[in-house]
């Protein structure tokens, strides 16, 4: 009569050779990424806009480039933290390269404003570029001066050496896409009825779209 164990000890086997191999590769995934921190105004658009390239797995809305530990949104929008609405993309270079986001970066917002981004003013909305190290700034400085080159103004948008970033709210995280019901002006509606029309509103698209042109990658993100 067969043991049953002598069957259970190959597929047992099988699968632990399995779980290996998934764990090998999520890790090598893991460690193949790359992270782009980047502040372009309202850190919900920038989140949207990056989540729908390919090879970006991720997109973090956050703060960062301040002195304040853990901020919280109302610290920084108050102004005097140093920080910066940003967006941490994390992506997988094999699918899309950093000069490539970069390149989408600029022209998504308005580099030549220098007091906020569209309706959105103070220093916690003023974009700006993280580096954090000489690679990441040689190629942060060429797609802003591609960019300029392209648009034929003068950019002024900071690369700034990397600070902590921090994580913003989990209220904010996919705001863009959010099922919760938020009251606004028009009444209570959904985050992603919202956002449409807080982005609408502030001008965002209508601004790039005359800044950019046909170059403008999200407009109506």
């Amino acid at each position: 009569m067969p043991n049953v164990l002598d069957h259970i000890k190959p597929l047992a086997l099988s699968a632990l050779i399995g779980l290996a191999l998934l764990l090998q590769s999520t890790r090598a995934q893991a460690a193949g990424s790359e992270t782009l921190v980047v502040a372009g105004g309202c850190f919900w658009c920038v989140e949207s806009d990056f989540e729908s390239v390919k090879g970006v797995t991720s997109a973090v809305s956050g703060y960062t480039g301040g002195t304040t530990e853990n901020p919280t949104y109302k610290q920084v929008g108050r102004g005097g933290t140093g920080h910066y609405e940003a967006v941490k993309i994390t992506f997988d270079p094999t699918q899309v390269s950093r000069a490539s986001l970069l390149d989408l970066f600029f022209r998504s917002i308005d580099p030549t404003d220098a007091g906020g981004q569209f309706c959105d003013r103070g220093e916690s909305y003023r974009s700006a570029i993280f580096v954090s190290n000489s690679a990441e700034n040689a190629v942060a400085e060429a797609a802003k001066s591609e960019a300029q080159s392209a648009l034929g103004k003068k950019i002024v948008t900071p690369i700034l050496n990397a600070k902590t970033f921090y994580n913003a709210e989990d209220y904010h995280q996919d705001y863009y896409k959010g099922s919760n019901l938020v009251v606004t002006r028009f009444g209570p509606i959904k985050q992603s009825k919202a956002y449409k029309k807080y982005r609408e509103g502030c001008g965002r698209d209508a601004r790039v779209k005359q800044l950019w042109g046909d170059a403008a990658p999200f407009v109506g993100h």
